[in-house]
């Protein structure tokens, strides 16, 4: 487990993972096909961290929806698992419940609530961002499941940044942090593409790559 996720694990019950760039896997491909190579490995890691192979996944549109899941309204996605249509974020409530997003360039956020071990993960990239999409999820873990913004621990995953990036959303996501009232914010200041041995870069690899895969466990509450 990479270090700047520990601030999650210190929360009840909460477990978290991030996949990085895979060996062995080609990635030279359209995205579809190149998760499909991505899958028995993503799989196996999953059941070696959480203990089972499934997770709940978002259909990532870059807009600002955020659901809470399990939810009946879910399709079947090309990787045979739950997906919360027309959603870039995912919350959830429900002990055991896991919930993962792909990023290749875009950041990943991981929320975490002290108290209750209820969780939530986002896809903001440049129009995620934009749209206030961590926001948005702040505002339905205290509607659904009333996370106060204090008691949460929001983590930054490594994505692109200046200068290879002509725009600074992580700044941005780090401002509406503290704006939305977040307890703890951790950025982890990685930048995805100046370091393509760990990390996939879409626009560096001209959208032919693969994606890194951040993964949250719920917990139980205290």
């Amino acid at each position: 487990m990479p270090g700047f996720l520990a601030p999650l694990e210190r929360c009840v019950g909460v477990r978290a993972a991030w996949v990085e760039r895979m060996g062995g896997v080609d990635v030279d491909g359209e995205r579809d096909e190149v998760l499909a190579r991505l899958l028995p490995v993503h799989k196996q890691l999953v059941t070696d961290r959480f203990g089972g192979a499934g997770w709940w996944g978002a259909e990532q549109v870059h807009g600002s929806k955020v659901a809470v899941v399990p939810n009946e309204l879910a399709t079947i996605g090309s990787n045979g698992l739950p997906v919360a249509s027309g959603a870039d974020g995912l919350v959830t409530r429900q002990p055991g419940t896991v919930l993962g997003i792909y990023v290749a360039d875009c950041g990943a956020i991981w929320l975490a609530d002290r108290k209750s071990g209820a969780v939530g993960l986002v896809h903001s990239g440049r129009k995620g961002t934009e749209m206030g999409i961590l926001v948005e999820a702040v505002n339905l873990m205290r509607d659904a499941f009333s996370s106060h913004p204090s008691d949460l621990v929001a983590v930054l995953s490594p994505c692109i940044r200046p200068p290879h990036y002509e725009v600074d959303f992580p700044s941005e996501i780090a401002r509406q942090a503290e704006a939305s009232g977040i307890g703890e914010f951790h950025d982890c200041l990685c930048d995805t593409a100046s370091d393509l041995s760990r990390y996939y870069s879409y626009r560096m690899e001209k959208g032919r790559t693969g994606r890194m895969l951040a993964l949250i466990q719920c917990g139980s509450a205290a």
